[in-house]
């Protein structure tokens, strides 16, 4: 591991430790941050899970009352039919802070209106056949549009909990041991300049209690 390119005095140790402590400090909140994002991303997760698995059943049913309405209906009318069901879908994004991150939540709104209600759908010409296609597909849409809201919230928290975990390795793997490594080199000059001063007032206390007795006898 590298270490800093500093100068081995006391000043840079005591600065040192502090950047040590903040990093540290920095390193802590980080997981914290991490561990939560994960937590809301499994708990979005399971929300979307849930939501496939009802979604693939209602799918099957759907596809199912398709076939059946296409033995008493020509495919033509079918889709005139499916064509004119058209529905007012309001997107709105609100945003959620989690441990201090912003995560962007898509939150759609269908018009409620039921689908027999709608002006363009024509009760008089359609069969019992169809009525019951277009109630499945109209539960599809709304199941659809749910996991689409989850999806993209799951989207955003990945991409956070990729970022965030990349600093948390920064300063775990790199930062933190370059800065202890850095301490340690500092202190071990400082000590190795403290023995070498020690050396040098013996070898010149030794040197002048020599001269004071060379005097004396003369």
């Amino acid at each position: 591991m590298a270490v800093l390119d500093v100068n081995p005095t006391r000043m840079e140790l005591i600065k040192i430790k502090e950047r040590i402590a903040l990093a540290k400090k920095g390193h802590k909140l980080l997981k914290q941050k991490r561990d939560a994002l994960i937590l809301e991303f499994f708990k979005i997760l399971k929300k979307a899970q849930n939501l496939r698995g009802e979604l693939g059943v209602k799918m099957k049913e759907g596809y199912a009352a398709v076939y059946l309405a296409g033995t008493y209906h020509p495919v033509w009318e079918l889709g005139s039919v499916s064509l004119n069901l058209r529905k007012d879908i309001d997107i709105d994004i609100e945003v959620k802070n989690v441990m201090g991150v912003k995560i962007p939540y898509l939150t759609t709104q269908m018009e409620s209106k039921h689908f027999m209600e709608l002006p363009t759908y024509s009760v008089a010409s359609t069969s019992a056949k169809i009525d019951q296609t277009v109630e499945k597909f109209d539960d599809i849409l709304k199941l659809v549009i749910k996991l689409a809201e989850s999806e993209t919230a799951m989207k955003k928290l990945i991409v956070e909990i990729e970022k965030t975990k990349r600093r948390v390795n920064a300063l775990e793997f790199v930062l933190i041991p370059q800065l202890e490594e850095t301490k340690f080199m500092i202190s071990f000059r400082l000590d190795e300049m403290e023995r070498d001063s020690f050396v040098s007032l013996k070898a010149i206390k030794r040197q002048l209690e020599k001269k004071k007795k060379e005097k004396g006898n003369n």
